[in-house]
């Protein structure tokens, strides 16, 4: 039995680099799970109509992709939800994406795509992980990891470090930036889970506060953000 054949014959079955490089999908690449994919559209109308195509094809394949639409490019991220990796499913809808871009004269520019993960450092991050996805509103993942539900921000992940330790080494923190009448809820929430206020002083422009460890970040809003920034 081929390869292709084993994939089609289980669609549930998460496929790995290998598997996916063996399906020549040379508009796509793959990476964290997911394959990635950049169409340069040159103008908004052009980028709606691939968006709309992808759309039909992704209610026919009962499959759905993430797509940005932006002025100068589309850019579609596919993996079945259901089982958190990439599927025949996902390279069956991926092939036919590109069939539809190369119909509509659309070029694809796989060099460009990338994903930003931010990692952080810490001594144990089962202990400091409610705190990071309660405070940036994230969900919790497998993998020492927490993520946007939304897919717009980024992904935080946990490399456990024993030495770490926020007060000596932490060279960058995050800012999250949230509606003015969410700060103060998402403050108190992210106290319970864990952390602690290290200043309001600033506030209603931000809250600074850091986990277990003293990892700090910043909850911030536009109230006062002038003032805040004389």
């Amino acid at each position: 039995m081929s390869e292709r054949t084993i994939h089609d014959s289980d669609p549930k079955r998460v496929l790995r680099y290998p598997q996916v490089q063996a399906e020549d999908l040379a508009d796509w690449r793959f990476f964290l799970m997911r394959l990635h994919a950049r169409f340069r559209t040159g103008s908004f109308v052009t980028g709606l109509e691939l968006v709309t195509r992808i759309t039909e094809a992704a209610e026919q394949a009962d499959h759905h992709p993430d797509v940005v639409l932006t002025y100068p490019q589309v850019d579609v991220d596919l993996v079945s939800h259901d089982v958190g990796g990439v599927t025949s499913r996902d390279v069956a809808l991926a092939r036919r994406i590109s069939e539809i871009a190369a119909e509509l004269g659309i070029e694809a520019a796989p060099r460009e795509v990338s994903t930003l993960e931010l990692a952080l450092d810490v001594p144990d991050g089962d202990v400091v992980k409610p705190f990071w996805a309660t405070v940036l509103g994230y969900d919790d993942r497998p993998y020492h990891q927490v993520e946007d539900s939304g897919g717009r921000n980024n992904t935080l992940w946990f490399q456990e470090a024993p030495d770490a330790t926020g007060e000596v080494q932490q060279r960058f923190h995050l800012d999250i930036v949230v509606p003015r009448e969410v700060a103060e809820e998402r403050v108190e929430a992210a106290v319970a889970a864990g952390g602690t206020l290290v200043t309001d002083e600033h506030a209603p422009a931000f809250w600074v506060l850091a986990d277990a460890h003293g990892n700090k970040v910043c909850v911030c809003t536009a109230d006062g953000r002038d003032l805040a920034e004389e």
